[in-house]
């Protein structure tokens, strides 16, 4: 950076030399006087051009940084959300084209005595719905379908919560230590809120009774939200089969949604609670209010 001001002062006190004559090197005249009073002007002007360059490159630093983070947080996640929602449809659409029938639901004690499996009814009247074999890991098994995220929210999960392999991919992981989707106990799944996609950003807007549908190759399974919890990081009680009380023998089948908190710091875990209400066979056509998304592109 040039500095405009300093370099005129040094020509004004080379042209005032030459006036009153004096500029013999050596002299203590008004040239000697000038040229010793213009070497601290040049040296602060070293610094501030030093300075002024040092803070262009931070602006330039700050510019990039922001730049990145808006790629993190939007332009890559708008792909990878559509990158979501193709995988969603394709995992639908392949069940529903498949000739494979669901896993028979295993009979009442009732219905054994009869000779005949029971129909699937809500869990509300004791039916046990069709619970699959937990598959191998990283692969998509099932869809997340919440109405609250969104009206065309779909997101794929996956076996496993490794980050690189299958958060980082925009959907959701299963904790290979809770159980499948409809089982009694704990379905517990997690995904970024923010960044990659940010499946779970509005996890904290859920409100009581809202629809949480997970779809596998059987059916879908319609879970109702009940409450949330905040934890710290090592809280992990909350992936038992029940909640926070890993000793206890669960009664309720749940879906338990888990997520970083607050968003962008992560110093805790927010959570969220969901209950079975009912089990809807392939062959029965997916739940009304996702009738229209199951299969389908956005």
């Amino acid at each position: 950076m040039f500095d405009e001001s300093v370099f005129d002062e040094s020509v004004f006190d080379e042209s005032a030399s030459n006036e009153a004559g004096s500029d013999e090197p050596g002299s203590g005249g008004p040239a000697a006087a000038g040229a010793e009073s213009a070497k601290p002007a040049k040296g602060g002007s070293v610094v501030r051009s030093v300075i002024g360059i040092a803070g262009e490159l931070l602006i330039t630093a700050g510019v990039l940084v922001f730049l990145f983070l808006g790629w993190q947080l939007w332009i890559q996640g708008i792909a990878l959300n559509s990158a979501q929602t193709s995988e969603a449809s394709g995992l639908s659409q392949s069940w529903s084209a498949s000739t494979v029938g669901p896993t028979a639901p295993a009979p009442s004690a009732a219905a054994t005595a009869a000779g005949s499996a029971p129909a699937t009814t809500p869990v509300g009247a004791g039916s046990a719905p069709v619970v699959m074999t937990a598959p191998a890991e990283t692969s998509q098994f099932a869809v997340l379908y919440v109405p609250r995220f969104g009206a065309d929210y779909k997101r794929t999960i996956s076996q496993g919560v490794d980050a690189k392999t299958v958060l980082n991919a925009g959907g959701a992981g299963h904790y290979e230590q809770s159980q499948m989707p409809g089982d009694m106990g704990n379905f517990a799944i997690a995904a970024h809120r923010d960044g990659w996609g940010s499946p779970f950003i509005k996890i904290n807007e859920l409100q009581v009774g809202d629809p949480i549908y997970v779809e596998t190759q059987d059916g879908w399974y319609t879970y109702r939200f009940r409450d949330l919890e905040y934890v710290s990081p090592d809280g992990v009680d909350v992936l038992s089969a029940v909640p926070q009380a890993p000793d206890a023998a669960p009664t309720d089948r749940l879906i338990t949604l888990t997520s970083c908190n607050p968003l962008y710091i992560a110093s805790e875990r927010i959570i969220a609670y969901g209950v079975l209400e009912s089990f809807t066979p392939r062959s029965d056509g997916a739940p009304a209010e996702i009738a229209g998304l199951t299969g389908k592109g956005a």
